[in-house]
């Protein structure tokens, strides 16, 4: 199914992009409850894209696929520990803009917030949930076991996306040196120990509001 763009922006507005098509069929929408994903929340003191138990909705796309028309000097990133995922976000506002392994696999995560339109509507809704295990309070029906389905979908896309020419361009890397092209910092161990207790798996009354 062939879709059409959809914007992308942070909080306040100075960073805008767009991701053309855009379609259920053509990204993969997940609600991962990871602790890096909720440690980079906490680190970016955006608990409010968190839902109930921890979990970020995020959207992989295609990096060909994403463009940024405005601000990309305000996007930065970090990586929370040295061999973690690359976490980029806008500098301005604090919103998260993508998370990427590296240019060899070619996925770009964004959290369904940062999209103008209603991403039911246009990306559809989560196709499942991982990493429950790290679940605030209990973890979500179908988020602890391993969903053959889901992961054999979204290697399928990044495959895809490799072989369709659709790595490049990213807007994360550079594609001469691949090496990241934007600012790009690495928490120290105290750093990302200090997120931990901000992060599940811990009992919902124990959450932070």
């Amino acid at each position: 199914m062939q879709g059409d763009s959809v914007g992308v922006r942070c909080r306040c507005g100075e960073v805008r992009g767009r991701v053309k098509n855009a379609a259920p069929g053509t990204v993969n929408r997940v609600v991962c409850y990871c602790d890096d994903c909720q440690a980079f929340a906490h680190y970016l003191g955006r608990a409010d894209l968190l839902d109930a138990h921890g979990g970020t909705d995020v959207v992989q796309v295609a990096p060909g696929s994403l463009a940024f028309e405005r601000g990309v000097d305000r996007v930065v990133g970090v990586r929370l520990t040295p061999k973690g995922l690359y976490r980029w976000y806008a500098s301005c506002c604090k919103t998260p803009l993508g998370n990427t392994v590296g240019p060899a696999i070619p996925f770009v995560g964004i959290v369904a917030q940062a999209f103008d339109a209603d991403a039911d509507e246009v990306l559809g809704k989560p196709v499942g949930a991982i990493f429950g295990r790290y679940a605030v309070g209990t973890a979500p029906e179908g988020s602890t076991s391993w969903n053959v389905a889901l992961y054999a979908r979204a290697i399928r896309m990044v495959l895809g996306w490799r072989l369709g020419g659709r790595a490049w361009p990213n807007p994360f890397f550079d594609r001469t040196t691949r090496a990241p092209s934007r600012p790009l910092t690495t928490l120290s161990p105290d750093e990302r120990e200090a997120l931990r207790p901000l992060c599940g798996p811990r009992p919902l009354s124990a959450a932070r509001v």
